[in-house]
């Protein structure tokens, strides 16, 4: 898909064929499209196609006056059961007269960007590098609300995880865990292309860009180390519910044993009386062939188990 934008009066408006200074947008674009802009652009092929590998990494190049930013921004991905979050790749490649903007899936981040710079009303195409900066500002921005709702997420697994009897929640944890990788190398990443764009090697920054260049990449460390807290509190919350399973399972195995211990005192004295041979109450005193035998007995063998109850309650086996 080919979508073709230009500014007028500060506001990003759709437009019918490509000019000067116009915002190209090439969403999951087929072969055709690829060739078309290719040629009538002049953009190199490989500046095209890198961005549209999804294991492509962020990266800056920069050849005869084009210049190629690759970031990685979160999209929402539904697999299976569970809802998470994936990073794709964007490229972004600034020329004299053009922006082109290249993703290989239908990301709702444009519309959202689209919306905020008609908002602002103060948005230049042929200012290239403030576009390219709003572009990565709002790309991580997205990051932190993302990762604000991953944040309420755990918060309600840390209840949910310690009463699971089930897979489920520690599944759901497991798969926002991976989320949270990848944002961290994602991150890592983009931090990386800002270091470079500040240097002024790939493009010309004025002193409002250089400011405003400084803000995303605070934003950009904000999103790094929320990701690297979470990812810590996760894991703490993991190696804190094996620490639980574990104790758990001792407790239940602790009353187990204790019930098969007192279980097991009638048993044994039942089968006592199986035995051919003379027993108290039968052939030897006191109260041999007394007709009141199984009553004492039983009161015998209940009196034991209580008290044996009464023992394991008060190591807390029970």
């Amino acid at each position: 898909m080919i979508k073709i934008y230009r500014s007028e009066n500060g506001v990003l408006i759709p437009a019918e064929k490509i000019e000067k200074h116009s915002w190209v947008l090439l969403l999951n674009p087929s072969l055709d499209e690829i060739n078309y802009i290719e040629k009538k652009l002049k953009i190199f092929s490989e500046f095209i196609r890198y961005p549209l590998d999804e294991e492509e990494r962020p990266r800056v190049e920069k050849e005869e006056g084009q210049v190629l930013i690759i970031i990685r921004i979160p999209m929402p991905t539904t697999t299976g059961l569970y809802n998470k979050y994936e990073t794709i790749p964007v490229g972004i490649i600034l020329t004299e007269e053009y922006i082109l903007t290249i993703c290989l899936a239908e990301h709702p981040i444009f519309e959202d960007f689209i919306q905020f710079a008609n908002k602002a009303k103060s948005f230049d195409l042929s200012k290239p590098v403030s576009f390219l900066l709003h572009f990565m500002l709002h790309g991580t921005t997205l990051y932190i609300r993302y990762l604000r709702h991953i944040d309420r997420i755990i918060e309600t697994y840390e209840e949910a995880i310690f009463r699971a009897l089930v897979n489920e929640e520690i599944l759901h944890m497991l798969s926002i865990e991976k989320t949270l990788t990848y944002f961290n190398t994602a991150l890592q990443g983009n931090d990386l292309v800002l270091s470079k764009l500040l240097s002024g090697k790939f493009i010309r920054l004025t002193d409002d860009d250089i400011e405003l260049l400084n803000d995303v990449q605070i934003e950009n460390k904000q999103a790094l180390e929320m990701t690297k807290v979470f990812i810590s509190t996760l894991a703490n919350t993991m190696d804190a519910y094996v620490s639980i399973v574990n104790n758990n399972l001792n407790v239940i195995m602790k009353f187990l044993a204790s019930m098969a211990i007192i279980l097991s005192i009638p048993n044994i004295i039942y089968s006592m009386y199986g035995m051919n041979i003379p027993l108290p109450f039968q052939e030897l005193p006191p109260l041999e062939k007394t007709p009141h035998a199984f009553y004492i007995l039983n009161a015998i063998i209940f009196a034991i188990c209580i008290v044996l109850f009464f023992i394991f309650r008060k190591k807390k086996y029970i």
